[in-house]
């Protein structure tokens, strides 16, 4: 619920103002510019509403120190003193909107309702951007394991199940995640946490946010990704690198919809819809110990699959014509092509066919793309990428995932930190996938 913070110092105008909007929003009230200025060191103030006129320090002045903390939270002016001079002063300081006095409640409650709505829109927005720009676009293929995914993902929208999807790396699982939240139904942003991208102190307050003074170099409060997916969707990416003592938090989530910001004891209710991702084998990990077996069965309500390219290599041309027509100037697909991409392995799934398909427009010529020029000659191919089978295409992969974690910590003298970057992995996979499959440096 958006927090206001009502700044007035006649107090029948103060309880007033609070009396009409305490239904809809949570309420602060402050005397002066001083009383307010320890709030909103201490609250996420969602918007809030100033007199000018105030004992001590202005109202403008306030403004001002607000804006330094906080820049997108919506300013409303009231003033029993109005003139255009003041109206642009008040606009100058950062107010948004600038009402003057007498004014009827219903003009405040309507100016605050739209205010706060292009706040959520804009908020919105800027998680969908990453989204919208993703390599995969709409989900594309024809083949009987996409069209099981559509099916599934139509049935558990409506509901607000939490939805465990699994699938190698590039498959699309945040696609996946994203058109549930789509055809949900929700209002609230989508809003995607990528749990392998964060250090194990900084995962914590990425989440659930933190106080003020919570850890050194938390100089104001924040909002976790938690509290930025009220109303919404909160989808947390590579769900197995959370660290033990957050997945305890994480499960509370889940049971009780509440939390607590870091650094603080104050419980905070949440309505987000769940969505987890893994490329990992999390009940081989609740049986190692790794992942919390209570935790595992409230993430895998509504499971769902995601293939790797090469298990439906049926809908590799339709993806591929797909992410040809975002690649800059147009080139034809031809059946030859066509068919070169549909034998090729594909351990990188389709971020790895996108790689592949904007090379390829680079280094064609004509109009046809190059499919041979971005793979290499057939014999380089042959050479680089032929694995054995013989004891699976799981064994395989792994072969080939050891291989490549090998030649680039080979090429960064084992600084992990330059290797896990290159990687597009965080340290912490890093090391579990060294431990795995026995990779030690070299002295």
């Amino acid at each position: 619920m958006a927090l206001i913070l009502v700044v007035e110092d006649e107090k029948n105008i103060r309880e007033s103002l609070i009396a009409a909007l305490e239904p809809a929003y949570t309420v602060k009230a402050a005397g002066s510019g001083e009383e307010a200025l320890k709030l909103i060191d201490s609250e996420n103030i969602s918007l809030m509403i100033t007199d000018i006129r105030l004992p001590g320090m202005s109202g403008l002045e306030l403004i001002k120190k607000f804006r330094e903390s906080n820049k997108t939270s919506p300013v409303i002016v009231i003033t029993a003193f109005s003139s255009i001079q003041s109206a642009v002063e008040a606009m100058k300081s950062g107010a948004n909107e600038y009402v003057p006095k007498p004014f009827s409640l219903e003009e405040i409650e309507l100016k605050t309702a739209n205010l706060l709505a292009a706040k959520k829109n804009l908020e919105e927005k800027e998680y969908y951007a990453s989204e919208k720009d993703s390599v995969f676009g709409e989900m594309a293929g024809r083949s009987r394991a996409v069209e099981r995914i559509k099916t599934e993902i139509a049935k558990v929208a409506g509901s607000d199940a939490t939805v465990l999807i699994t699938g190698e790396t590039g498959t699309g699982k945040e696609l996946a995640a994203y058109t549930i939240h789509r055809l949900s139904g929700k209002k609230g942003p989508f809003v995607p946490v990528n749990c392998a991208a964060f250090a194990r102190g900084v995962i914590e307050s990425e989440l659930f946010g933190h106080e003020k003074g919570a850890f050194t170099g938390a100089d104001k409060m924040r909002k976790g990704k938690i509290e930025y997916a009220e109303d919404g969707t909160l989808f947390l990416d590579e769900l197995g690198d959370i660290p033990a003592d957050i997945q305890v938090k994480l499960l509370r989530v889940l049971e009780n919809r509440a939390f607590e910001r870091v650094g603080s004891n104050k419980s905070i209710t949440t309505n987000a819809r769940v969505i987890c991702a893994t490329n990992r084998n999390l009940a081989r990990m609740v049986k190692s110990g790794e992942f919390r077996e209570d935790l595992y069965y409230r993430v895998n309500v509504f499971p769902m699959h995601i293939p790797p390219l090469r298990e439906r290599p049926e809908d590799i041309e339709e993806i591929a014509l797909r992410l040809l027509g975002k690649s800059g100037p147009q080139k034809k697909l031809t059946p030859d092509a066509a068919a070169r991409l549909k034998s090729y392995p594909w351990p990188g799934n389709i971020r790895e066919l996108q790689n592949i398909i904007e090379r390829a427009v680079i280094l064609s010529d004509g109009g046809e793309l190059n499919i041979e020029a971005a793979l290499g000659s057939a014999a380089q191919v042959e050479k680089g990428l032929m694995v054995d089978l013989s004891d699976g295409i799981e064994k395989a992969v792994e072969d080939m995932e050891k291989g490549i974690i090998q030649k680039t910590l080979i090429k960064h003298s084992f600084n992990q930190t330059k290797t896990s970057k290159e990687l597009k992995i965080s340290r912490t996979t890093l090391q579990y996938k060294m431990q795995k499959y026995g990779i030690k440096e070299q002295k």
